[in-house]
């Protein structure tokens, strides 16, 4: 059997945080603790150093990004600390910061609906605990329509493969959504990473640099402001 998954969890409304507790538990999760703030989020994954932290963006006291900048503390202190953000709406600058934590690995950033596509979401779940990268499809699609695009290099179906990847899903998850082959799906990203100028290496952290070169082009977080939103 596979060791249970340890969760702090942050999320100041406490309807929604008593969900997500009995939604993680039902699933298999051991919830060290709910914080209702981003200090309590850093207080009580500091004492329990969970193998994931579930927090939402927006958080007193400052309810801007605190619980995004509480992750992104977190993931300095320990890079292997896997973490998935939940936001109200599409913010594609705080997707950017989450992946520039770290190393750019065991992250998420959701929009709090998908919590209601219960399977889906934890899979999205176990996907960042077990080292892989999920961006929810609608920051996804948003890049895509972005103008001067800095991907422009790459072919329609490069950029629609790309954006499958920014969502975490494998070579024969994307093979599938796509209906093609998945020795199809391994060219177009072998040719996506070339164009990106990623030298070969680790091929999971060079997937993970494509997503961030991906991403990077559509925002830079700058820290809150007073029209942000989490």
């Amino acid at each position: 059997m596979p060791p249970v998954t340890r969760v702090v969890l942050a999320e100041d409304e406490v309807l929604l945080r008593e969900g997500l507790v009995g939604l993680l538990e039902r699933f298999g999760f051991e919830v060290l603790a709910a914080a209702g703030s981003a200090p309590e989020l850093l207080a009580a994954a500091r004492t329990h150093r969970p193998d994931l932290v579930v927090t939402d963006i927006r958080m007193p006291l400052g309810r801007r990004d605190d619980g995004l900048r509480a992750a992104v503390e977190l993931r300095a202190e320990r890079p292997e600390l896997a973490v998935v953000v939940l936001s109200q709406h599409v913010q594609a600058e705080y997707a950017a910061a989450l992946l520039d934590s770290g190393d750019g690995r065991r992250v998420g950033y959701l929009l709090k609906d998908r919590v209601a596509e219960v399977v889906e979401f934890v899979e999205q779940l176990r996907t960042v605990t077990g080292g892989g990268t999920v961006i929810d499809p609608d920051v996804v699609r948003r890049l895509l329509d972005r103008p001067n695009d800095p991907l422009a290099a790459l072919s329609g179906r490069e950029r629609e493969v790309l954006g499958l990847v920014a969502q975490g899903r494998s070579n024969a998850a994307i093979a599938a959504a796509l209906h093609v082959t998945e020795a199809a799906v391994g060219k177009h990203v072998g040719n996506i990473l070339t164009k990106l100028g990623l030298l070969p290496s680790d091929d999971t952290n060079r997937r993970v640099l494509a997503v961030l070169t991906y991403l990077r082009g559509g925002a830079t977080w700058t820290g809150p402001s007073a029209d942000r939103r989490g």
